[in-house]
This record gives structure tokens, sequence and C-alpha cells, in this order.
């Protein structure tokens, strides 16, 4: 048997490296075993889906602005009938008022599942479809929700964009224990909040 001499530095050192691979082994197992799904609920925790954002929260009609990028004012007739407060129930439901809290139109809606288009159905008081819209979503978050409408169905080159922004109104003719009723709308400055109970 050769038995080979070496010293005890180099017996430590290989002791030391030995030790520390064994310790990092069994810690870089557990770390690529370990399971995703928190980190995988915490961002769907985040995410939500279109029709989530629409009915997050109360929206007010805060603008418009024409294919060109000029702004219109909302007293304007070609774009007058799509200004108010709009409430948007997680079923499927909504309801619509004038800005002077008067009734405007209530019925059905849904958001494509990639947030392009939403659709709605305006019922009377029997639930009788009146009409039924389909508009493209430009914007969809948070805090902005704009579609657009166009006057003639076969112009696509004349439109408007209708611009909502979140807001603290509480829905007339309710308690206003609904979304934002109390202004806890949070964000972070980088939209135009507007205060509902300002007119």
């Amino acid at each position: 048997m050769n038995i080979t001499r070496i010293s005890r530095r180099s017996a430590l050192t290989a002791s030391a490296i030995a030790v520390a691979v064994s310790a990092l082994v069994p810690v870089s197992a557990m770390a690529a075993e370990a399971p995703a799904a928190p980190a995988a609920a915490s961002a769907a925790a985040k995410d939500a889906t279109p029709s989530e954002l629409l009915a997050s929260t109360p929206w007010k009609t805060t603008g418009a602005v024409d294919q060109d990028g000029n702004r219109v004012a909302l007293d304007n007739p070609a774009v007058s009938n799509f200004v108010g407060w709009a409430y948007f129930d997680a079923d499927g439901t909504y309801t619509m008022y004038n800005l002077d809290d008067s009734p405007k139109m209530n019925g059905d809606w849904t958001v494509t599942p990639d947030g392009s288009e939403r659709w709605i159905n305006a019922k009377d008081a029997n639930g009788n479809v009146l009409f039924e819209r389909t508009v493209p979503i430009v914007q969809l978050d948070k805090n902005v929700f704009t579609y657009r409408v166009f006057p003639n169905a076969d112009d696509r080159t004349v439109y408007y964009d209708i611009v909502h922004t979140k807001t603290n109104h509480a829905e007339p003719g309710t308690d206003g224990s609904g979304p934002g009723a109390n202004g806890a709308q949070g964000g972070n400055g980088e939209y135009h909040f507007n205060n509902g109970n300002a007119r």
C-alpha cells in the first residue's frame, strides 16, 4: 500500500472544499425543486383580466380626441352622447349616468379576453334590448379606459377616442359602497385622477 504524505495545510484545504461543495449541493437541489406556485400566484394576483380592470372602478368621461389627435369638447354633438359616469359590475351588467347624475342607460357588457373590444347592449325598463354596440378599446388599465367610435361605420378614417378615467364618484342612487366610493384609488400620479364629486 502506497501512502502519500500530504501537508496538513493541503488536507485542511481539501476538507474545506469538500464541506463547502457538500453544503452547496443540497441547497442548489432544494432551490431547483422549490415550487414556483407562490411566485406565479403573486404574479396572477397582480395581473387582472380586461373585464376585471373595467369592473374595478367607476369611470368618468374626461376627454375626447379626434383621428388627428385634436381635443374635442365633451359637449360637441359628435361625442356628447358618450359622456357620463359608467359603472361596470363584475356580473356583466352596467349602469351609466349623465354628468348631472340623471340616468342614461343600463344593460349588459363584455370585453374580449384580449381586451381589444367592448360590447354593450342597452335595455329598456322591461329588459328589452334597445341597441347593441361593439367598440374597439384603445387603452384599458387601472386608471384609463378609452374606446373608439366611428360616426360612419363605413368610414374608418374618421373617429373619436372617448377617454374615461377612474373616479371616486359613488353611483347615483346607491349607498355609495361601490368601488372607489371612499376615494381609495391608489395610483402613482401617472394619470389624471378626477375627483368625481367635483364637476
